[in-house]
């Protein structure tokens, strides 16, 4: 279990617990109720925060997905300035509630941007959601290329979490952070990039290779 999930998963437990015990002291059905709802609750709160072993594909010069989800877009042509300061293909990855949400490494490398922007909360599926909504970046330098990963807010998400600090050396598949509640991943690849994934795709963070640098 991701480590955000275990004060939520006990504090939904412990409650849980107390509830059934009061219903069962006091012979009151309406706490009973909420007790079990309380576990439904927890069951569905440890199953947000999960947090399954991933195995890194081996290979040279691999983009591996910065998050569990699906392809919303592939799109060339993009340029970004934040970092790799130069035509980029923008692979977009959508998240869903029952997506696991921690983000992991998709190169091994070394870190040389961590930035957070403040923003609005809008669908992070539309278009003023790419360009308004809260979101962190962070760059990348491995030995074939600069990636780049945005960390967006949704509508939901109100919290990201992100642990890198520039010039922490990371290695593929390495977990980084999360993005709580449903949201979306942008990952910004040289334009020069194979990418090997298509709009639509289910893609797993630290497994899926969505691109090869060239």
């Amino acid at each position: 279990m991701a480590r955000e999930g275990v004060p939520w998963t006990l504090g939904f437990f412990m409650a849980t617990i107390l509830l059934l015990l009061f219903s069962r002291r006091f012979s009151a059905e309406p706490l009973r109720y909420l007790g079990w709802t309380c576990g439904l609750v927890t069951i569905l709160v440890a199953h947000f925060y999960r947090d399954p072993d991933r195995q890194p594909p081996e290979g040279q010069h691999l983009v591996v997905s910065a998050a569990d989800g699906k392809v919303g877009e592939v799109e060339r042509g993009i340029r970004e300035d934040n970092y790799l300061q130069n035509e980029a293909v923008r692979v977009s990855l959508i998240l869903s509630l029952w997506d696991v949400h921690i983000n992991r490494i998709p190169i091994s490398g070394r870190v040389e941007l961590v930035r957070y922007f403040t923003g609005k909360f809008w669908p992070a599926f539309t278009r003023r959601g790419q360009r308004e909504n809260e979101h962190n970046l962070v760059g990348i330098r491995g030995d074939g290329g600069k990636i780049l990963v945005k960390q967006m807010a949704g509508s939901l998400a109100r919290r990201i979490v992100c642990r890198l600090h520039v010039g922490d050396a990371v290695v593929t598949g390495q977990k980084f952070g999360m993005i709580q509640l449903g949201s979306r991943v942008e990952m910004f690849l040289p334009e020069s990039a194979k990418i090997t994934v298509s709009a639509g795709d289910r893609v797993v963070a630290g497994e899926t290779v969505v691109g090869v640098f060239q």
